[in-house]
């Protein structure tokens, strides 16, 4: 199996520019807006400490948020590539999703993906223009993840609510086992990350069939 750095190589010098210049503009915006602020950092000092126009900046993202985004929207633009490719057969939908969102994560780079996730997620938790945008790119993905699943699979109109559900599922499991994943007392970890999914995979079932006892 190649590995991420040989299939980066293997591209064409012009897609390897553009890629590093991808890399640099999100490297920067990451550590600009740690060290001074969200709100503090205009994309003019952004693109004068990479040494690219705004024009070039647009090329890649759309916005100061956008850009400050990318590590989160990586993953969940990568699961949307899985689950067109990743083979429906013989499992259920959520089975699928789950397979899809597991390779999607094994493409993130281990260095320093967790790092700028840690940091994405702080700035969210304190920019009401970053969780606005958050809101959008999830709505936007998990539409196209039913399109995606109702051009692949055939299913009923009693399968649409059982679908969506799915979805919302895991949804809520990741985002569960991202909580967990960031609240961990030592520095997080990929790998880390999939432990939790797991773990909180492994409940899923049971929530369906937890009793609500009163308290006496």
């Amino acid at each position: 199996m190649p590995t991420a750095a040989s299939s980066q190589t293997a591209l064409p010098l012009r897609e390897r520019k553009k890629r590093r210049t991808r890399e640099d503009l999100i490297e920067t915006a990451l550590r600009l807006f740690d060290e001074n602020g969200f709100a503090a950092t205009t994309l003019d000092e952004l693109c004068d400490a990479v040494g690219v126009s705004k024009r070039t900046f647009f090329r890649y993202f759309t916005s100061k948020e956008d850009v400050a985004a990318a590590p989160s929207q990586d993953l969940w633009t990568t699961f949307l590539d899985q689950l067109r490719t990743t083979d429906p057969t013989d499992r259920t939908v959520i089975a699928l999703l789950h397979e899809a969102l597991l390779a999607a994560l094994a493409e993130m780079p281990a260095a320093n993906w967790p790092t700028r996730v840690l940091l994405t997620r702080r700035l969210a938790s304190e920019t009401p223009s970053m969780k606005a945008h958050d809101l959008y790119f999830c709505h936007r993905t998990t539409k196209t993840a039913l399109n995606l699943l109702h051009t692949r699979l055939v299913l009923t109109p009693q399968d649409d609510l059982r679908v969506h559900l799915a979805l919302d599922l895991l949804l809520s499991a990741f985002h569960l086992a991202q909580e967990a994943w960031a609240a961990q007392p030592t520095t997080p970890t990929k790998n880390d990350l999939i432990t939790h999914i797991a773990t909180v995979f492994e409940a899923v079932p049971q929530s369906l069939t937890v009793k609500a006892i009163a308290r006496p």
